[in-house]
């Protein structure tokens, strides 16, 4: 990974896997606690991590705030699905279709940032700031998912 953008790339891709993987669990089972567990405190982490590093940087930027508040305002939303799921009977049909929003609502926050937001902010902010941000967001993480946990 050569800078920030292909970093969080990696990031949704491995949570792409943990949604599919927790879509094929069923009922009240330990995969599913486990799965989602590993998905929240992840997700978590890797949306903490990504506001410090790549969106406190394009909130900065005029030309680049209307991008990094959209986002922002989506990790909240998600965030909050997350929590609501948490608190949920995991055996329950409603967990399930809660569970089916919030995998629906993430995938599009996902392909939103990766084909809508990543292509103008890494023209904007050159590869340098791209790789030093990279750094910033490595720092980060590891700090966010002991928080999460």
């Amino acid at each position: 990974m050569t800078d920030i953008f292909s970093r969080l790339e990696a990031d949704h891709n491995k949570h792409r896997k943990l949604l599919a993987a927790i879509a094929e669990t069923t009922g009240d089972s330990q995969d599913r606690r486990r799965l989602f567990e590993e998905f929240r405190v992840e997700v978590t982490a890797h949306a903490n991590a990504e506001e410090q590093a790549l969106y406190a940087e394009m909130l900065s930027m005029p030309e680049l705030q209307d991008k990094g508040r959209h986002s922002v305002a989506e990790h909240k939303q998600l965030d909050d699905l997350i929590a609501e799921l948490d608190e949920m009977d995991f055996g329950s049909t409603g967990w399930l279709n809660r569970f089916k929003t919030l995998a629906h609502d993430y995938e599009h926050h996902i392909d939103e940032e990766e084909e809508e937001i990543f292509p103008p902010a890494k023209k904007a902010l050159g590869p340098a700031k791209a790789k030093a941000l990279m750094a910033v967001f490595e720092q980060r993480k590891p700090a966010e998912i002991e928080k999460a946990e």
